[in-house]
């Protein structure tokens, strides 16, 4: 018997021993079930296109299915925390945008965002834009501020308290010393909705949603949010073009998973998002909305996602921005 043992203390030894590449690893076996896809804004949204659209691929290769599942409310902090409580197994996977670094500076959210969750991947970015219904007769940001300076008591839709679109909004009326109320929805296409039915005229929204109106015609796109004109809106001029210096906040998306998760899945699921973007449909379309394809190692993504949350925090301090 002690020679067994022997022997068998000595296989152990060897195998903890042995190279990395020769132990089984988890994502040799992963994933052997479908796995949850959490959107925390509601579906006909640019967050939502973007799961769905990138889903398909990865889905394809990790050979199993990924089920999106809308989790709404909150300013999206009711999706974020599902996930952020979810185990971390590499079965439940965030697809957020940057709300998940400004709703926190307004909004009370259980936990730390930062702590609480791994940044896998960044998708996309994109400007914001603000857009008015076409029966409003305005063609220019500052012919729609002249405009509401005399004709005050409109609403400007949003996809949420708390998102980044309430934050430029608020910054951008505070700037042009215009007041609206803001009209919060729970996702992009609610509002888009409304939009362009005109029963809220004006929104700040992802243009993703809007694209289709903008072209027919039934919206116009006054200004964008990002440094320089998106190369899919490049007759939109940015606000800083328009007058507002210094005015520049880009959206993202990005895939995040529970803190805790094996870094062997983090990786894997890193690497399969990648090809998802080098997939040269998956860009045209991404491209087509008004999305700016990136990717990356989690290390970037996370830096990003860290310095947008200091960020937004000093903006809700500068701009007296409450949760509602």
């Amino acid at each position: 018997m002690k020679i067994v043992r022997r022997q068998f203390l000595s296989l152990a030894g060897a195998a903890l021993a042995a190279p990395a590449a020769m132990r089984p690893a988890w994502s040799q076996a992963y994933p052997n079930r479908p796995v949850r896809v959490v959107v925390m804004l509601a579906a006909g949204g640019g967050t939502d296109f973007l799961a769905r659209l990138t889903g398909e691929p990865v889905s394809r290769a990790l050979g199993q299915q990924l089920v999106i599942e809308n989790r709404t409310g909150a300013g999206g902090t009711i999706g974020i925390e599902t996930v952020a409580k979810s185990p971390a197994d590499g079965y439940t996977v965030l697809f957020s945008n940057d709300n998940i670094a400004s709703a926190p500076q307004i909004l009370k959210v259980n936990g730390d965002y930062n702590k609480d969750l791994v940044p896998v991947i960044l998708i996309a970015r994109q400007p914001l834009v603000w857009a008015v219904h076409s029966s409003l007769k305005i063609d220019t940001l500052q012919d729609f501020v002249a405009a509401m300076k005399k004709n005050r008591g409109k609403g400007y839709a949003t996809s949420g308290v708390g998102s980044n679109q309430h934050f430029l909004g608020e910054w951008f009326l505070k700037e042009a010393g215009v007041k609206l109320d803001h009209v919060p929805y729970r996702g992009a296409g609610q509002a888009v909705n409304d939009l362009i039915a005109a029963h809220v005229p004006i929104a700040c929204l992802g243009p993703t949603s809007m694209m289709p109106h903008f072209e027919n015609g039934t919206l116009k796109f006054l200004a964008q949010s990002s440094e320089t004109r998106s190369p899919s809106l490049p007759n939109i001029p940015t606000f800083q073009e328009a007058g507002f210096k210094g005015m520049a906040l880009d959206q993202w998306f990005g895939v995040f998973v529970p803190a805790g998760t094996p870094p062997d899945i983090v990786a894997r699921l890193n690497a399969e998002y990648a090809k998802a973007l080098a997939d040269e449909k998956v860009r045209a379309s991404m491209l087509k909305a008004a999305n700016e394809p990136v990717g990356g190692p989690p290390e970037r993504f996370a830096t990003l996602v860290r310095n947008d949350s200091a960020k937004y925090a000093r903006l809700a301090k500068e701009l007296g921005i409450k949760g509602e």
